[in-house]
């Protein structure tokens, strides 16, 4: 009777172990995104960046793209959207981008500064075309830009509800491909690890509530890091379930 009990404490023990653990146990996966429409021939380029007081005026000519509208997509699941529409990701110095819904606004920034500017779908998934973006610096800074770059967008902000069940993960390549045999992006969930080699969009799945953390890492074929500004890239974001 006594070792009875003794077993069906230790089982009662285990349940309670597991129980508590299961957030840690979560498993984190990630699979690509497939469905979004490509917008092969969409363009995008600065026609103007003009100092006024402490900000700057930027203006850009969008070719067919239409900024302000909802993308239309053929994957049957729910990603965070914007309600104002497709619009330009403007990122500095590879900080969280602002989103802009229209083709010209101020920024603050200052001088020196790496400025990165993209196409982006409603549901903040980057478009990877080879004119779809604006790379450049604030009065032709000393900075080398030909070199690799790996630029952070998305994961940003807070997920709630049924946004928090596939999260995106994307980012933007300059200057260098990823490939099996060739450079990867290494990306850190929380604790696991992501060894990518084909630039496209991602979701996550599994992820726990509170705080989240992404390192991206733009490494060589032998795993190391390659030296460019701005890799790694860290950030943190929130689900809410």
């Amino acid at each position: 009777m006594r070792l009875q009990l003794k077993k069906i404490f230790l089982i009662t023990q285990i349940f309670i172990f597991l129980a508590c653990n299961s957030k840690i146990d979560q498993k984190i996966t990630i699979s690509k995104i497939e469905g979004s429409p490509s917008f092969e021939s969409s363009k995008l380029s600065l026609t103007e960046q003009v100092k006024v007081d402490d900000e700057y005026q930027f203006s850009f000519d969008v070719v067919e793209y239409e900024l302000g509208v909802k993308t239309e997509t053929e994957f049957n699941y729910q990603l965070a959207n914007s309600n104002k529409g497709q619009h330009i990701h403007f990122i500095v110095n590879n900080e969280p981008y602002s989103a802009h819904y229209v083709n010209n606004f101020k920024k603050t920034v200052d001088d020196d500064d790496i400025i990165l500017a993209f196409l982006s779908r409603s549901h903040h998934e980057s478009v990877k075309n080879k004119d779809a973006y604006v790379f450049t610096q604030i009065n032709d800074g000393i900075s080398d830009l030909s070199k690799e770059f790996l630029f952070y967008s998305r994961p940003k902000g807070t997920y709630t509800g049924k946004d928090s069940e596939k999260v995106l993960l994307d980012f933007y390549l300059l200057n260098t491909e990823i490939s099996t045999n060739g450079n990867k992006v290494r990306a850190t969930i929380n604790n696991t690890i992501f060894l990518i080699e084909d630039w496209a969009p991602y979701y996550i799945e599994g992820l726990e509530e509170g705080e989240n953390q992404i390192k991206l890492e733009l490494i060589d074929s032998n795993g190391n890091l390659i030296e460019t500004p701005f890799n790694p890239s860290i950030k943190t974001f929130m689900i809410e379930k």
